[in-house]
């Protein structure tokens, strides 16, 4: 009887992938910097989109930032896990159109949901920001996975090809981010910027689809008919809804969306309205009309330092609709104004639509108030004005101690210097501004309702200071005047209210997180 060993047969190779083919090396290296740039230039358009919603505060900044950051790490892991099931190559073309209609879609998108989000609350600024950046930044953010799993045909090269896309698509975020701040936003709107972006990237897309195609042994499109049918009915359907949406800003400026309406109540008053928030009152007719409160105390804070008839040299940090200085001009002549506005798109609408005359004595210089502040010479100005803000917010770097010290270095021994701050409940900011004017001025009173000093409400507070004792008494009667009551704290009553608030630097100054109503 024979025997004999059984033959022994290895089993099937576990089938692996289909292979894929590489694209062009410049190809691979134009759609990373390309779609890693449409994310930066959408994260940075995406404040301007917001803005008019919930403000420009760091909060919203930091809510765009990190929203697009979970973009990219989104996107990222969903297109690596994609590129390891399914052949990257057709996948290109649809996320690129995908894209451009998500980035299109953003515009109505953002404008309709923006007017029931309005007000700034966290969960709406985080909601508004991942409705302005998420999706079109996540689908962009897979493009560079899906092409480095292309590129991956030599294993010993695999660093090498990884790190030189991934360098290729930071240079392309960098690129966009500096020519959008430095560019785009100086010279387009933001509907313009996003649209262009939607048709790049939709011009893009249907280009690798068309070269795909002509690669393709079987000369067909890449992708079910269906696929491209759906992508082309939604890509008009976002067009509709895009011309629609509506647009808050009558302008946009390189900072704001801007719009100035006509008062109903008063033919020749105009209201100018930045980010949807009330900024400046004007009557064309008669510039010595003081429609907002605080503007009437800066009224009455000049009728002191210098009374009606006789001319000031005032200097202004922050123009808006330029109330003051036009009311300073009308009631007294010879006035020297000197106003610093950083945006000049507001200087233009001011000249169009309300009636802004500027000549050797009424001068408008476009820049950074701190900046331009350095360059005046010492003891200057009988009176420095202070009403510079981005959205409801004094700039930080505007209400610290080292800018105090600028200002008092401008005004002329026994100047006066009237700041304009806006504050909410517990009030934490206003006594930190006062505690920082107060570490230069020896002299300091504060002008503000009695319910906000109360902490029942927000408003604005204006802070009177000077290097010599300051008018009270004639103050106070000035103040007395007015409808609206009014209290005027000084001495030992303001120390009280002041407290052991923190004074501002230059190296800290946190004035969002003062602002912040919780």
């Amino acid at each position: 009887m024979s025997s004999s060993t059984p033959e022994v047969v290895d089993p099937p190779a576990e089938a692996g992938p289909p292979p894929v083919r590489a694209l062009p090396a410049g190809l691979a290296a134009f759609l990373v910097f390309f779609s890693s740039g449409a994310v930066l230039v959408l994260e940075t358009v995406a404040l301007r989109l917001v803005g008019p919603y919930v403000g420009v505060t760091l909060q919203v900044t930091s809510s765009v930032i990190a929203v697009a950051l979970a973009a990219i790490a989104y996107g990222a892991w969903a297109g690596g896990w994609i590129a390891d099931r399914r052949d990257p190559r057709p996948l290109l073309a649809p996320a690129l159109v995908l894209s451009a209609i998500a980035t299109a879609v953003t515009l109505p998108i953002v404008r309709y949901a923006g007017e029931s989000l309005r007000g700034g609350a966290e969960s709406a600024v985080l909601l508004l920001t991942a409705l302005a950046v998420f999706v079109p930044a996540m689908l962009l953010s897979a493009i560079t996975p899906l092409v480095v799993k292309l590129q991956l045909a030599d294993l010993r090269r695999t660093g090498q090809v990884v790190g030189k896309l991934s360098g290729i698509g930071t240079l392309g975020g960098i690129t966009a981010t500096l020519a959008t701040g430095f560019v785009l936003v100086a010279t387009l709107t933001s509907t313009t910027i996003v649209l262009a972006t939607a048709v790049a990237l939709a011009v893009v897309g249907i280009g690798l689809w068309v070269h795909l195609r002509r690669q393709d042994q079987a000369g067909r499109l890449p992708g079910p008919a269906r696929t491209r049918v759906a992508l082309t009915v939604l890509g008009l359907v976002g067009a509709g809804l895009t011309t629609i949406a509506p647009n808050p800003c009558d302008i946009e400026t390189a900072y704001h969306c801007a719009s100035v309406e006509a008062d109903p109540a008063r033919e020749s008053g105009r209201t100018l309205l930045l980010n949807s928030a009330q900024h400046s009152y004007i009557d064309l007719a008669d510039p010595t009309h003081l429609e907002y409160e605080y503007t009437k105390w800066f009224g009455a804070a000049a009728n002191v330092v210098a009374p009606v008839g006789d001319r000031v040299d005032a200097l202004h940090l922050g123009g808006g609709g330029f109330t003051i200085p036009r009311y300073l001009t009308a009631t007294r002549p010879g006035t020297d104004n000197l106003v610093f506005e950083i945006d000049g798109g507001l200087v233009d609408l001011s000249r169009a639509e309300l009636d802004l005359r500027t000549g050797p004595q009424f001068r408008v210089r476009v820049g950074d108030a701190r900046m331009l502040l350095t360059a005046e010479p010492s003891a200057s100005r009988d009176l420095v004005v202070g009403d510079a803000f981005g959205h409801l917010v004094v700039p930080w770097h505007l209400a610290t101690r080292e800018m105090a010290a600028e200002i008092r270095r401008v005004l002329r021994p026994g100047g006066t210097y009237v700041q304009n701050v806006i504050d909410y409940p517990p009030l934490r900011f206003i006594r930190a501004e006062l505690a920082t004017v107060a570490a230069e001025f020896e002299h300091v009173a504060l002008i503000a309702p009695p319910a906000s000093l109360a902490g029942r409400q927000g408003s604005n507070f204006v802070i009177v200071a000077s290097d010599s004792p300051l008018p009270l008494p004639a103050l106070q009667n000035q103040l007395g005047t007015l409808t609206e009551p009014v209290r005027l704290l000084s001495g030992a009553e303001l120390a009280e209210f002041v407290d052991d608030a923190l004074v501002l630097t230059d190296d800290y100054a946190p004035v969002d997180q003062l602002l912040a109503t919780a």
